[in-house]
């Protein structure tokens, strides 16, 4: 006998298994398309997630501990020529700023809450119900055959991501860096509070990445030290993991919602890294898109395009702001003419110097007021 779902979902990354059982837990019938498998590798993914996302995994009862969730206490940024902007959850009336979260631990704590979930299914292929959503991620294929239009825009760069231990505790420091060739590196702690670990975000030019992929451990750890310009407590780092990489895009849908279908995550748009909001922004998309869901009309189908439609009127604004920011900050880092170093590091300070105005971006950046 057939079994019927009420919702099929296309991808079964973090985004999708938060939607599924999202959807579950509103009484939905679920069904979630597992990837085919991968060749086995390392992954070495971390993720800065905000207190909104925060909450939404922990009303699932998915948050990790914090040695798989380390709180972000402080955060340091610097520009290309002495600027610096320092944040701390203190000033801000925060317990954290951001948690880094470890994707493998997130995701498999996902898997093991969606096998206990008694209205959702995990299957091989998509099968028919009134709505599919497509969490595929940027390179979505189901996309494609809905006939949306995918506008991508390329950085010329890479993401470099690894593992590091450093020779001092961390203490729930973020670190950031902004260079005077339009690259930005980010440290970030990891393995709970007193930990050693640090998690890597290396924005590299494709020149740059090609030659760092190839280094050996030793030599690739040297140039680190130097982009971080010898910073205290990082003078020793010591390669962990194997590095991973991917190009950077900024991406977009034309449109989210259609007829029995809807986008979520990458699979609507893709966002620079610098700001550490991409899964925020997916994982807010679950969570506004089971809200309107939840609160449909009684006689509405789940794959009623007007009911989608309130979904993408929901979160397109806030993803437009988020997208214009970190474009802009990319675009703004990239310019090397004497200029635009010495503008943009003067606007750094006159940001640092003003206590208000970083509470109230904390606050943004945390999603309590999205």
């Amino acid at each position: 006998m057939t079994k019927c779902f009420d919702v099929c979902i296309r991808g079964d990354g973090v985004v999708g298994r938060t939607l599924a059982l999202l959807l579950a837990k509103e009484r939905l019938r679920v069904a979630l398309v597992l990837r085919p498998d991968a060749p086995a590798s390392a992954d070495v993914r971390a993720y800065a997630l905000n207190h909104a996302s925060r909450q939404v995994l922990e009303n699932l009862r998915v948050w990790p501990d914090q040695t798989f969730a380390t709180p972000v206490q402080s955060m340091q940024v610097w520009g290309d020529a002495g600027a610096a902007i320092d944040f701390n959850a203190q000033a801000a009336k925060q317990d954290a700023l951001t948690w880094i979260v470890d994707v493998p631990q997130l995701e498999a704590q996902l898997l093991q809450a969606c096998s206990y979930q008694s209205l959702m299914e995990t299957v091989s292929a998509p099968v028919d119900a009134p709505l599919t959503i497509i969490c595929e991620g940027q390179k979505s294929s189901t996309r494609a055959d809905m006939r949306v239009s995918w506008t991508k825009r390329a950085y010329a760069q890479k993401a470099i991501a690894a593992r590091l231990d450093a020779d001092l505790p961390h203490g729930g420091l973020a670190r950031q860096w902004f260079t005077e060739n339009g690259e930005v590196l980010a440290l970030l702690p990891m393995g709970g509070p007193e930990g050693t670990s640090l998690a890597l975000v290396w924005s590299v030019n494709d020149a740059h990445a090609s030659q760092l992929e190839h280094l050996p451990p030793e030599a690739f750890c040297d140039q680190l030290v130097a982009a971080c310009k010898h910073t205290a407590g990082l003078v020793n780092l010591r390669l962990i993991s194997p590095r991973s990489s991917w190009p950077l895009t900024l991406g977009s849908a034309d449109r989210w919602v259609g007829p029995g279908w809807a986008l979520a995550g990458d699979a609507a748009h893709t966002v620079h890294p610098l700001a550490g909001q991409g899964l925020n922004l997916g994982l807010a998309d679950a969570a506004s898109l089971c809200q309107v869901l939840a609160a449909r009309e009684y006689w509405r189908n789940l794959g009623d395009e007007k009911l989608l439609r309130r979904y993408e009127r929901a979160r397109g604004a806030n993803v437009a702001a988020v997208s214009a920011v970190t474009d802009g900050l990319q675009t703004l880092f990239a310019q090397t003419q004497p200029a635009w170093q010495s503008s943009r590091n003067w606007g750094m300070n006159g940001f640092a110097a003003s206590q208000p105005f970083k509470n109230w971006l904390t606050q943004r950046a945390a999603g309590k007021h999205l």
